[in-house]
């Protein structure tokens, strides 16, 4: 069953089409990537598919309902999750808080019930903590669960941003470049974490330079040169074509 799908979007920042013409197709129960050399359009389309930006043309339907122009709190209560380039941790609070954060899509208390503290928003506290433990766990992070993230290494903050994306939940993870500044021995952790997310059921979106990485686990590679799809096929495949080589080698 197919997932998300993109039907000729395009966006245009003045006179630069950052996004041209782009339709695509992500199934479920896979890890599909999306590669390409530096300005090829890949974070622009991630912050296309999560409404950061709108579309200057084209539709985007998740889970068979068209989501274009919708706001991404909408987006995201659909069961799409995302993880950025840059960290998005809150270094003040403690590496469960920052997951907590996460589960708040799920929450149904009004500011009324949370000020009296009726028995309801009690409960649901309890259940939002028991899902943020989950998901440290997920991760490997439960012995770090009550310290500040603050105090945390990179490689960690990394894990810590992956589990709060995995506390709401989600059908399709988006995962920007979540290789980025890691050593080989982290890398390979969150080569197995990918792998453990797709096992789970959870679709995963990858935009990686990591190409060693982007090869093993993913069951599909789309290529994007200048904002236009390049090539798409399964990893072996996209390895030996010759458009994808001079693209990233040059002719």
């Amino acid at each position: 069953m197919t997932l998300l799908k993109v039907k000729n979007l395009e966006k245009q920042f003045g006179g630069l089409k950052a996004i041209s013409d782009l339709s695509f197709s992500v199934p479920e129960n896979i890890i599909f990537s999306i590669i390409g050399p530096n300005g090829a359009g890949k974070t622009t389309l991630f912050n296309l598919l999560t409404s950061i930006y709108k579309p200057s043309t084209g539709s985007i339907f998740f889970k068979d309902k068209e989501i274009t122009g919708l706001p991404p709190f909408k987006i995201a209560r659909l069961g799409m999750s995302r993880t950025f380039q840059n960290l998005q941790v809150f270094l003040n609070m403690s590496t469960i808080e920052n997951v907590m954060v996460g589960c708040h899509l799920r929450s149904k208390a009004g500011l009324l019930a949370s000020a009296i503290r009726l028995p309801s928003v009690i409960r649901e506290e309890k259940e939002v903590r028991r899902m943020a433990e989950e998901a440290l766990h997920f991760c490997g992070l439960s012995e770090y669960k009550d310290r500040p993230a603050a105090g945390l290494p990179y490689g960690l903050l990394k894990k810590l941003e992956v589990a709060r994306s995995l506390a709401s939940r989600p059908k399709l993870l988006l995962m920007d470049e979540p290789a980025a500044g890691l050593n080989d021995t982290e890398t390979r952790e969150l080569c197995q974490l990918i792998k453990r997310i797709c096992e789970s059921g959870i679709t995963v979106l990858l935009v990686e330079h990591n190409m060693t990485l982007v090869m093993e686990i993913s069951q599909r590679v789309l290529v994007l040169n200048y904002g236009r799809l390049l090539a798409e096929g399964p990893p072996e495949q996209i390895q030996k074509n010759p458009d994808v080589i001079a693209a990233y080698l040059g002719e």
